[in-house]
């Protein structure tokens, strides 16, 4: 049985990331690992912040703080969030970490050693009253094109085109201001991505059929269009310094890395921080060092980190000549949208992920993203569409089944599970048809179809609504007792199960419906298909509570407020 290491995108230090940012990286990448745990699987979830470059400077100075202790105060902002979606990560690191440093200017040794790495003088905006270069962002001014005046050196935000700090009118410092700018002539480090374009081909091409076709497609689009040397150096205060030992002169100046070459290595780096923070751990490398056919490697990502997962950070692991674990299987994903537009925090539209706890518990918002998540094409969050989801499948399907048959058996039989006849013909039935649904469910997670997934559980607790509507207890018992109490049995029998194979999905739900049940030593972490079949693993007798109300339906007025306060369709 192969050990799963498991990645999603860093998410960036800069702010709190919304709904779109959590359903196209961690959140599956957590439901996907929650099922591999409990399927008896040796897993590893490694995540982190991605805290180098120049949002991360840009974003302390507006704040008035040294950019290593706005780092510290976001990333752990950010980890708040992720504890209150009840994201199990393995360990959630930090970039910025002493061992990213050391893995980092290991690589770019390694790198330069192998002959991939050239220094190259380039000419770059200098501004004297900063005394210092520019790095493309800290270039702000007029787009040439659409005439935005807040365009970044690098892009436009504004109409998304591509620019260079010396396309924007009247550009000026991002830091100062000013906007006496020189090009001056200056020194970096450039990856020799041409000289490794025909080994990640091949590398490409031994896992891309395995890949959804998104990720796929825009690994083949960057290749066909042929890799180009990439500057790996930056003039910035904050990230991983130039070895002295290898660049004297380029260290002497300050130069770090660019983020997107230290920011890969961050899983690795993240991993020896696990180990260095724990004695348990101490062979970190057993997860990331010549373990090519012992450990399978998922990464989960959106689109527009595809091509640096795909073919950038492979081609760095491939360039150092060392048995370094690459990824088998990318789990790329569309946008979400809100409303068919881009969530923006400036312009108070969509919800951001702190928010979306304030209003309701985390187990809303996981089953909502990722039974509705953008893995064919984009999708588009509307608070209509959420609020129907939450209340046909959450509070309808699943919470009121839970309630109705807590509730009527310990009105009629007291608060133990009732005994009954013998299983009959629709308890086989059921049984069958359980499952095949369980069975179901269990191929899509393994094939990470998540919305397919998502539909099989769905599925899984109508099945329950049926049987509960077909033997109506509530009818049964004037004139069978003992078949009612069966019924009823078999229901409990359903939550049980419904409580083991949710947790993915729902975990405070699934541990609450567990609970509810005071079944001694219940240790089963999944169910088998022969179990399922039975539904004999809750024995009459057994001890129970009903919980307080799983799902609380979401009314037109909650509807109204949710629009009012994150915007609605902007159609309407």
């Amino acid at each position: 049985m192969a050990r799963h290491l498991i990645t999603s995108a860093l998410p960036y230090i800069n702010g709190i990331k919304h709904l779109g940012n959590m359903v196209g990286s961690m959140l599956p990448a957590d439901v996907y690992a929650r099922y591999l745990r409990q399927r008896g699987h040796d897993v590893l979830y490694i995540c982190a912040t991605d805290e180098h470059g120049t949002p991360a400077e840009l974003a302390a100075k507006e704040q008035g703080l040294p950019v290593d202790e706005f780092c510290a105060q976001a990333h752990d902002a950010q980890k708040a969030v992720y504890d209150g979606f009840a994201l199990a990560f393995d360990y959630f690191g930090r970039s910025s970490s002493a061992e990213n440093v050391e893995i980092t200017q290991h690589f770019a040794r390694r790198l330069n050693e192998n002959g991939f790495i050239e220094e190259r003088a380039i000419r770059q905006v200098y501004s004297p009253a900063d005394g210092r270069f520019l790095p493309d962002r800290y270039v702000e001014g007029t787009c040439p094109h659409c005439g935005y005046d807040k365009a970044r050196g690098d892009q436009c935000e504004n109409c998304t085109r591509v620019l260079d700090p010396t396309d924007l009118i009247n550009p000026r410092s991002a830091i100062s201001g000013s906007t006496e700018l020189e090009v001056r002539e200056t020194k970096h480090l450039f990856l020799l991505q041409s000289k490794l374009q025909h080994e990640v081909e091949e590398w490409v091409a031994r896992h891309e059929a395995q890949w959804p076709q998104l990720a796929s497609s825009i690994a083949r689009k960057w290749l066909n269009e042929g890799l180009h040397d990439r500057a790996i150096t930056r003039d910035l205060d904050w990230g991983v310094p130039v070895p002295t030992d290898t660049w004297p002169e380029l260290a002497a100046e300050g130069k770090v890395f660019y983020v997107w070459f230290d920011a890969p290595i961050e899983y690795i780096g993240a991993t020896k921080e696990w180990a260095d923070q724990d004695p348990a751990h101490r062979d970190w490398k057993s997860w990331w060092y010549d373990v090519d056919d012992e450990v399978r490697y998922t990464e989960f990502m959106a689109k527009d980190n595809v091509p640096f997962h795909t073919v950038m950070f492979p081609a760095t692991e491939l360039g150092v000549r060392e048995p370094w674990k690459k990824v088998d299987y990318v789990k790329a994903f569309n946008w979400l949208t809100y409303y068919g537009g881009k969530f923006s925090t400036s312009q108070k539209r969509g919800v951001f992920t702190d928010q979306a706890l304030e209003i309701l518990p985390a187990d809303y918002w996981r089953y909502f993203l990722i039974a509705n998540a953008p893995e064919s094409d984009d999708s588009s969050f509307t608070w209509e569409h959420f609020t129907a989801t939450v209340n046909k499948d959450l509070a309808d399907t699943l919470g009121n089944f839970v309630n109705r048959v807590l509730s009527f058996s310990r009105k009629r039989f007291g608060e133990e599970v009732p005994a009954g006849s013998e299983p009959g013909e629709a308890e086989t039935r059921l049984g069958e048809e359980i499952a095949r649904l369980l069975a179901e469910y269990e191929e899509h997670m393994e094939a990470l179809q998540f919305r397919k997934a998502a539909a099989a559980l769905r599925a899984l607790w109508s099945a329950g609504n049926s049987y509960l509507e077909e033997k109506a207890p509530w009818l049964e018992i004037k004139t069978d007792k003992d078949g009612a109490a069966l019924t009823l049995r078999t229901a409990m029998n359903l939550i049980h199960l419904y409580a083991v194979v949710s947790e993915p999905f729902i975990p405070a739900t699934a541990k609450a419906m567990r609970t509810a049940l005071s079944l001694q030593d219940d240790t089963a972490t999944w169910v088998s298909a022969d179990e399922a079949r039975s539904l004999d693993s809750v024995p009459a007798g057994t001890p129970f509570t009903v919980p307080p109300v799983l799902f609380a339906k979401l009314t037109d007025e909650d509807l109204e407020t949710y629009k009012e306060r994150f915007g609605g369709d902007p159609q309407a």
